[in-house]
């Protein structure tokens, strides 16, 4: 890559780094060019290393010395600027020093993601980019597999969803799901129990429901608001509940996925997790 100081900010090619702010971003769609922002070293690492390709990158000289070796193998331009001169391209501070415009991937085949998982989370039409990024960074610490997300659900490649995960939607295998009811017919061909997270007068407590945990689980999450709907409950073979005190019915998605995860964790030795006697997830 080629070092480029940038004197205009009308320039073409800063074109992919104009007017940043979530709600410009939300009203155009990033993949239209088939591309993604990375943001910060450590995320633009993660997307190297999950060989993602760079069409160009933007920071301050400050990050100079550290990004550059990393993106020297490719095509494309460097361009150096100063923070405030980047945050009036952008429309904020870069308080991480650096962005990428990554090429975007294309999305593996459901069976690919599938083979060999024995956790994996579906998100339901969730929108919400803080939730997404959230929920993998759960997937990624806490030993899933693999993400699946609906037609309707937020992009995991969103620039707010990127940062919230800290990098780990290029590291998490995923990809999207079609309608149901064939995405259950898939799920179950693949050998996974449908375990939807959802409040319901038949619902299975949490612990219970880790304890005898079949070998291969599909976490259910639905949307922030309405929850999941009709026909992703009428998929799913099990409604599995959180136990909640104090008159608190349900927990943020992302804070309930990773309680969910974490008690339905799969040891080193393959056995599934068993929540101790009497607890309370």
């Amino acid at each position: 890559m080629r070092i480029t100081r940038i004197t205009d900010l009308d320039a073409d090619d800063l074109a992919d780094y104009s007017r940043l702010t979530d709600v410009v971003l939300r009203r155009k769609s990033e993949p239209a060019g088939g591309l993604y922002i990375a943001e910060s070293s450590k995320v633009i690492t993660r997307a190297l290393a999950a060989g993602h390709v760079p069409r160009s990158v933007l920071l301050t000289e400050k990050w100079l010395a550290d990004i550059e070796p990393l993106v020297e193998p490719f095509e494309g331009d460097i361009f150096v600027g100063e923070a405030d001169l980047l945050e009036q391209l952008t429309g904020y501070h870069l308080h991480r020093g650096a962005l990428a415009s990554m090429h975007r991937p294309e999305l593996p085949a459901v069976a690919d993601v599938l083979r060999g998982a024995r956790r994996v989370v579906v998100l339901e039409d969730i929108v919400d980019h803080t939730n997404v990024g959230a929920i993998f960074r759960a997937v990624a610490g806490l030993g899933a597999d693999a993400v699946l997300v609906t037609p309707r659900s937020a992009d995991p490649l969103y620039r707010r969803s990127v940062r919230v995960s800290m990098g780990t939607v290029l590291q998490v295998p995923w990809t999207r799901l079609p309608e149901w009811p064939e995405a259950q017919g898939i799920l179950r061909s693949a050998g996974f129990e449908i375990a939807a997270l959802a409040l319901s007068d038949d619902a299975v407590a949490l612990d219970e429901y880790a304890a005898h945990a079949p070998e291969r689980v599909a976490l259910l999450l639905g949307t922030e608001g309405d929850g999941l709907s009709r026909s992703a409950l009428e998929a799913a073979d099990r409604v599995v509940t959180i136990p909640m005190l104090h008159g608190v019915d349900s927990l943020n998605v992302a804070a309930a996925a990773a309680v969910a995860l974490w008690a339905l964790r799969v040891p080193s030795d393959g056995t599934a997790a068993s929540a101790p006697a009497g607890a309370s997830a």
